[in-house]
């Protein structure tokens, strides 16, 4: 179609576009933008959730340039500053997790390829702040009798399908949001023996369940 209009690379930007539609990453940016500026404590939990339920229903870029003009803006399109460089992302990563736990949230470097051994412990990879830098990420799963949760956000798609599942089980929720460009597709493979492996949207505030809201990315 001519005329098409391209996405908003910066939150500051979506004054100028007025009345013009928004699409579905536009206001990813600025949800993402909420969640980070109500992490570094700019935002009350009260006032992010009335910001988010906005920004998700948004139509417009005036709608969503009034949730940040009071919010720094980010100094780079695809998220806020990083302390290392994109180019630092990892080919291969390794978790080996026993009777304990391990996790990578934030804005951790999504690698291409991942490792994870869980026997009794749990592994948690929340990738709704992650830094996303290929198309695809592999992971080969080996859970003995403990958990693998994924944290998700609209646009990444989990397979789970080729996973050999013996006396534990496998799941995966894929979120409301299903016309969300892909930005990321994960292929789990491996095994899950008694444990259990979960792919999943973040869970919801107390806030959002006593609102009967869903959650930021649902």
């Amino acid at each position: 179609m001519t005329g098409e209009v391209s996405p908003v690379s910066d939150p500051g930007q979506l004054s100028a576009r007025g009345e013009l539609r928004a699409s579905h990453s536009d206001r990813d940016r600025v949800v993402e933008m909420l969640r980070v500026a109500a992490g570094d404590g700019r935002l009350t939990p009260a006032e992010l959730d009335e910001r988010l339920e906005v920004a998700l229903n948004a139509r417009t870029y005036s709608e969503l340039a009034g949730l940040t003009t009071d919010l720094p803006a980010w100094p780079d399109a695809a998220g806020p500053a990083l302390p290392v460089a994109i180019g630092e992302a990892k080919e291969l990563v390794r978790i080996d997790c026993g009777s304990g736990s391990a996790r990578r949230d934030g804005q951790w470097i999504v690698p291409q390829r991942m490792e994870i051994r869980v026997r009794s412990g749990g592994v948690k990879l929340d990738l709704t702040r992650a830094v996303i830098t290929s198309p695809t990420l592999e992971v080969d799963a080996d859970v003995r009798s403990g958990s693998l949760v994924l944290v998700t956000r609209p646009g990444i798609v989990v397979d789970a399908d080729d996973v050999a599942v013996r006396s534990g089980s496998v799941g995966v929720k894929a979120h409301r949001d299903a016309n969300a460009p892909v930005i990321l597709r994960v292929l789990i493979t491996g095994k899950v023996a008694s444990g259990s492996l979960r792919a999943r949207p973040p869970r919801r505030t107390l806030l959002q369940w006593l609102l009967r809201r869903p959650s930021a990315y649902a």
